[in-house]
């Protein structure tokens, strides 16, 4: 298994996928604000959405873990 992790500290205003869900290298699986911008958090990888462990509003700090995904 391979966590997805925050690349800046900042609120999650929208989380874009669902355990279960297969995703490829580059989607969008986040969205974060940081400093009034709204950044996307993208896949370094596919694989297979296995536990989201963050909701909208949680602060997150960069480097966090978001989205754990296996494959």
């Amino acid at each position: 298994m391979q966590a997805i992790e925050s690349t800046v500290a900042g609120r999650i205003i929208s989380v874009l996928v669902k355990p279960g869900q297969v995703i490829n290298e580059g989607d969008e699986v986040v969205k974060i604000e940081s400093m009034k911008m709204e950044l996307p958090v993208d896949a370094e990888r596919g694989g297979k959405v296995v536990e989201i462990l963050v909701a909208d509003g949680d602060e997150v700090e960069e480097g966090q873990a978001l989205v754990r995904i296996e494959g």
